[in-house]
């Protein structure tokens, strides 16, 4: 039987840069004609243990479905990453808190009804991706409790649910996205400000790329093994307390660009975005950005990256060929977490967590004026976000 709880996050947040310069109230408010085409979306309130189904289109944005999750009626137990399957017919997600790992569940499209009991995982999964044949799903063990160890990336094969891979990486890995031509999977650490490449064929590290700042570039295999601090900044082998380290890029998401040359990477730290190229495994150029990026989303044609800044409040729209910053527009509440981009590039959903009791909410966002033309309110703490489909109307 599915539970639900109801638990209000405690967050805070900082102000927002004053430049470049931010869509004012009444700009980012005033709504453009309705989209043509329909869009939906998955969004989770991690702490109402809650999963919406947004629709925007004709008409508006609302919530089309609400869905609990969780297995215990007095725990909350955060439901924090989510993706959909290649063919659209199952989405997955992550319930951080457990027994004291957390759990992945597969819930069918159609019902809104988890297909079996979940399985569980590492110590808090947190953010997932789907491989693009659908069979794989690698999510990240993202590990809140203890001391600062090595965690883990969980390979699932998700015809039958099994974990067949637990890969060591690094301290609090976070980000999970697999390469559009499906060849790797990447996550960064976030205590160990590295970026770490996975094979989806062997579930083994690959390549491992410091994003230390200052001290940008490729990690040894040999001095990843020997825990070389100034160059791999740990011992993958080791579990030892890593408290003492203290990172500046504190490196939150990673994303593939669609034409598999590059890898974006968020410094939280330092308020900038780092273009990596993928082949050559080199730093090409750092992206300024506004107080705190968190998640960040390539357009699927390669225009624009977008970014949402947590501790800015808001969210930054970047021309992904020169690096310049287009607009950066102020949230409807507090603490922005998430960004899902449609696959025609038209819009982007931004999940905005709230503070408190107050809800969370999704703000949405024309890709082609940066406006925000739309918000919905769902329960609190909104997080986790991805794609499901859209549909174009019938005489088009």
């Amino acid at each position: 039987m599915i539970w639900t709880s109801l638990l209000a996050a405690s967050l805070s947040a900082g102000e927002l840069p004053p430049s470049p310069p931010v869509l004012t109230t009444e700009a980012a408010t005033r709504a453009s004609a309705d989209p043509a085409a329909t869009y939906w979306i998955y969004v989770l309130a991690e702490s109402a243990d809650r999963i919406h189904k947004i629709r925007y289109g004709p008409g508006g944005a609302e919530v089309e479905q609400s869905l609990p999750i969780g297995m215990f009626p007095v725990m909350m137990e955060g439901p924090h990453g989510i993706q959909v399957s290649p063919r659209g017919d199952h989405f997955y997600v992550t319930t951080g808190h457990g027994i004291p790992d957390g759990k992945f569940w597969k819930f069918d499209v159609q019902t809104g009804r988890p297909v079996s009991d979940p399985i569980d995982l590492g110590r808090f999964p947190a953010t997932l991706d789907v491989t693009p044949d659908g069979l794989y799903a690698f999510v990240v063990n993202f590990n809140l409790y203890g001391a600062m160890v090595p965690s883990s990336v969980s390979t699932v094969y998700l015809p039958t649910l099994t974990e067949v891979a637990r890969t060591e990486t690094c301290a609090m890995p976070h980000g999970s996205r697999v390469s559009h031509d499906g060849l790797n999977q990447y996550s960064v650490c976030m205590m160990d400000d590295q970026l770490v490449e996975l094979s989806t064929r062997t579930f083994g590290v690959s390549r491992r790329f410091s994003v230390v700042a200052g001290e940008e570039g490729p990690v040894a295999p040999m001095a990843a093994m020997e825990g070389d601090h100034h160059h791999a900044h740990h011992d993958p082998d080791s579990h030892a307390d890593h408290s003492h380290h203290h990172p500046t890029c504190t490196p939150t998401w990673v994303d593939p660009s669609p034409d598999h040359r590059h890898l974006y990477v968020a410094c939280s730290a330092t308020d900038e975005v780092l273009e990596i190229d993928r082949e050559e495994w080199v730093l090409v150029r750092r992206i300024p950005t506004g107080r705190g990026p968190y998640n960040l989303e390539v357009s699927p044609d390669g225009r624009l990256l977008v970014v949402t800044l947590k501790q800015g409040d808001g969210v930054e729209f970047l021309d992904r060929a020169t690096g310049a910053s287009l607009a950066r527009a102020s949230s409807t509440t507090r603490v922005s977490h998430g960004v899902v981009i449609s696959p025609d590039s038209r819009y982007a959903f931004v999940s905005v967590e709230g503070v408190g009791a107050e809800p969370g909410k999704v703000d949405i966002y024309d890709l082609d004026t940066f406006e925000r033309v739309a918000s919905v309110a769902v329960r609190q703490q909104a997080a986790g976000i991805a794609f499901l489909r859209m549909e174009e109307p019938a005489d088009s």
